[in-house]
């Protein structure tokens, strides 16, 4: 990885080089002409003025890196610069936009748009135009296709291989990512709460809460159990035993998505060894990783692992098959393995076969999976397992006939601690994979 601006500024040159080479062969195997790629715009909250926090639409974003812009267009037309029309209107209330510079005004065209809308319609001409984004129908050209289908699942596959911009992009993230989770930890170690670990948190990144690509989760105790935990508690409690952060940052458009587990100094020992049993597995379950690795069966192993834990640390006698067969790891860990990662957090194409769109559905033991895919060079993954004490989902084991192969008195001890979740960014390189998480640290970019 670098931060060198020349080289920074070569990779993303050969990026937009690459996305324009792509566009124009699936434009002509879909039979268009042009494309039209809106950015999209925050809508307000019901009865009030007041707009919702906005993320650009991800293929705008693969070719700008602009993912706060809206209003904007981007107009792709094989044979031609791509134009790119920004919002900049003449404006006392917020700051205009800037005009886009770099390497992305070498190679786009650029038009300032000084009003909402379409672009000058004489600059669009194309016997059969597409449109993509959230738009309405009934605005629509005579004559354009509004978000076809076929064209984006194409799209979407084109996202799921990132080049070596895209790469460095996530990895500049993840290290802006893991400073924010080393001062979540000091502030933890401190006796912080969870509103002032999140305050920390976005200090060291040096984020706003609307920067951050998913609402970061701050968990302390019990809240650890709950997966996607939306609250900041503002004070401490009174015995602070863990904490579980899983929170990102976004670079150029791209998403770190970073959890990690620690215990505190009044945590049960055996919490302790939970965490470092899932953060083993979990680098047994990074070392597999290659091209031609099916992703399911790569989740199926996380059970496998995860049950060898159970039994080792003597929360369940039943044999590691018994485990998964029964159903008690998936009420240790409901969730998937990981997801696709890119300029979205949970990225598109994760789900589907080929470029075609073919659909891969999730098992159905694991409805949550989201990447069902067999791994192919370029692709970058999160893997993520966890361990958690959900009463709701132990529960039918407490009152089952297996009641009696599980240490119930461990479980209840360990039900404050909430769980554990350890995440790693993993990108799929010919040789078989490169940790972006754990690579070396590189200058502020």
């Amino acid at each position: 990885m670098t931060s060198d601006n020349n080289t920074v500024e070569a990779l993303q040159r050969a990026h937009l080089e690459r996305l324009q080479a792509a566009y124009a062969t699936i434009l002509a195997e879909q039979g268009f002409d042009a494309l039209l790629i809106y950015s999209g715009h925050a809508g307000t909250f019901f009865a009030d003025d007041q707009q919702a926090s906005f993320r650009g639409y991800g293929h705008f974003v693969h070719w700008t890196g602009a993912s706060h812009h809206q209003h904007d267009w981007l107009l792709v037309q094989p044979g031609r610069a791509p134009r790119w029309y920004y919002y900049a209107p003449a404006d006392f209330w917020h700051l205009p936009t800037p005009a886009p510079a770099g390497v992305l005004a070498e190679v786009l065209a650029l038009q300032p748009l000084r009003d909402t809308g379409w672009p000058p319609p004489q600059e669009v001409s194309a016997r059969r135009l597409a449109v993509i984004g959230d738009l309405d129908a009934s605005s629509m050209p005579l004559g354009a296709e509004l978000n076809p289908p076929a064209l984006i699942a194409a799209l979407d596959e084109l996202r799921m291989r990132k080049d070596d911009y895209e790469r460095n992009c996530l990895f500049v993230a993840n290290q802006w990512a893991l400073a924010g989770h080393e001062a979540a930890r000091d502030a933890f170690a401190m006796g912080a709460g969870e509103l002032d670990i999140q305050l920390a948190y976005l200090a060291a990144t040096r984020q706003r809460e609307s920067q951050v690509p998913y609402q970061n989760i701050i968990g302390i105790n019990h809240h650890a159990g709950t997966l996607h935990y939306q609250h900041y508690a503002s004070a401490a409690p009174a015995t602070p035993k863990s904490l579980l952060v899983d929170a990102g940052h976004a670079h150029a458009g791209y998403a770190a998505d970073i959890t990690r587990t620690w215990a505190s100094i009044h945590a049960d020992p055996l919490f302790e060894r939970l965490v470092q049993g899932v953060t083993d597995y979990q680098h047994r379950l990074i070392a597999q990783l290659a091209p031609g690795l099916n992703f399911v069966e790569l989740h199926l192993d996380m059970h496998q692992y995860l049950a060898e834990l159970l039994v080792d640390t003597g929360l369940t006698s039943m044999t590691p098959a018994a485990a998964v067969e029964s159903g008690l790891t998936r009420a240790f860990c409901p969730h998937g393995l990981g997801h696709s990662l890119g300029i979205q957090v949970h990225d598109v194409g994760g789900r589907q076969r080929d470029s075609r769109g073919t659909p891969l559905p999730p098992p159905e033991a694991d409805p949550a999976l989201r990447l069902t895919r067999t791994l192919d060079e370029g692709m970058v993954v999160t893997i993520e397992p966890g361990l958690y004490v959900i009463p709701m989902l132990l529960e039918p084991f407490r009152q089952g006939s297996q009641s009696r192969a599980i240490d119930w008195a461990a479980i209840d001890r360990l039900e404050d601690h909430g769980g554990i979740r350890i995440e790693d960014n993993v990108i799929i390189t010919g040789q078989g994979h490169d940790n972006l998480t754990q690579g070396a640290p590189i200058p502020d970019a």
